[in-house]
């Protein structure tokens, strides 16, 4: 059996188990939907098993969004995976190959588009804020939207993401966060603002 086929069958199936699992799911969605200004779009790695239907309510007509994928071997596998759900990519991690990514990050939020990041991927720390993140919305002047979700039951990955994956028949709590101006902060300022507010959906969102 070839790498290709394999691959192919793996995409695929995780697709159909993901369906599988958020259309068992009783769902609540908190937040305004994004409008035609660009944004940089946070949440973290340990949130993706379940992220790409956020984007399918979230999202604005036909702006795009493009999630922001390392060249790592796994990476291979979440690009393709998310572009089942017309989602866009942009290979490269602000700490590997950190220019190439960026350039085409700008590029994206020129067109008026949305970059997601996970700030803490592709390999930690654990919830950790890259410089990456704050680069973008700084050179750019865009403002920065926080994604997550929360669920009432899930299975905890041993990763080092501690990602979850929620259980068929829980409830999910998606949000996205109101627009946050970072353009007058230091890069540290920044960060920890960001990390106050991904801890307080946390906790206003959580079962």
């Amino acid at each position: 059996m070839g790498k290709s086929f394999k691959f192919a069958c793996l995409t695929r199936l995780v697709f159909i188990l993901q369906w599988l699992i958020f259309l068992t799911c009783f769902k609540t969605y908190r937040g305004d939907k994004v409008d035609e200004k660009p944004y940089v779009v946070l949440f973290w790695h340990g949130r993706l098993a379940l992220m790409p239907f956020a984007f399918r309510h979230f999202r604005c007509g036909k702006k795009r969004a493009y999630v922001m994928i390392s060249h790592h071997r796994d990476g291979e596998y979440i690009a393709k995976i998310i572009e089942f759900y017309g989602l866009d990519s942009v290979r490269g991690s602000t700490s590997k190959g950190a220019s190439k990514a960026l350039k085409a990050a700008f590029k994206v939020l020129d067109k008026n588009d949305d970059i997601v990041i996970t700030p803490d991927g592709p390999r930690g720390p654990y919830r950790s804020i890259s410089d990456g993140a704050i680069l973008l919305a700084h050179k750019k002047n865009v403002k920065i939207r926080i994604l997550n979700y929360e669920a009432s039951r899930f299975w905890q990955f041993k990763s080092w993401d501690k990602m979850i994956l929620p259980k068929p028949f829980s409830r999910v709590v998606y949000r996205l966060s109101e627009p946050i101006d970072v353009s007058n902060l230091s890069k540290d300022e920044a960060k920890e603002i960001l990390r106050k507010e991904f801890e307080k959906i946390e906790e206003s969102d959580g079962f």
